[in-house]
């Protein structure tokens, strides 16, 4: 079973977060609908694609288990039978504080910025010029000093 990064974000959506092993039990419990197994390796990329593209994003919680949250680049969508996973699965819903989410997710966008200058990398920074928009329409943060690094850089 395939699912997007989009369909990702709308599996967590559906309880306000997951953590890893409850969002591969979400796509167990998908795949299984759809009488087909969970690839766990092709699934895994999957994550980690959306997680680099900010599709879904990480939000450090008191008990040190992160949480997945749909991210600001995430058009969430339902995968078909994701409407029964709140009714199968004994995860109850959550919420997330989406001032501490925002700078988190700024800090993280920081830290990626300078990987990016540091590597030279023109294809991440303009990618990630993008994010910076998409974080400040998503989450009440600024992201013009790390925008204005990267521009400065693309800009040489």
């Amino acid at each position: 079973m395939r699912v997007s990064a989009d369909e990702l974000a709308g599996v967590v959506e559906l309880f306000g977060g997951l953590t890893r092993d409850e969002l591969y039990e979400a796509l167990s419990e998908l795949a299984y609908r759809e009488g087909e197994e969970l690839d766990g390796a092709d699934a895994g990329e999957t994550l980690d694609a959306a997680i680099k593209s900010y599709h879904l994003v990480e939000y450090e919680r008191d008990d040190g288990e992160p949480l997945l949250v749909a991210g600001p680049r995430a058009f969430p969508e339902q995968p078909p039978h994701s409407e029964d996973l709140p009714h199968i699965m004994d995860v109850a819903e959550r919420d997330v504080d989406r001032e501490e989410l925002g700078a988190g997710v700024r800090a993280t966008l920081e830290d990626e910025a300078t990987a990016a200058l540091a590597g030279a990398d023109t294809d991440r920074m303009r990618e990630l010029v993008d994010v910076s928009y998409d974080l400040e329409a998503w989450a009440p943060v600024d992201c013009t000093a790390i925008r204005n690094r990267l521009d400065a850089r693309l800009d040489d």
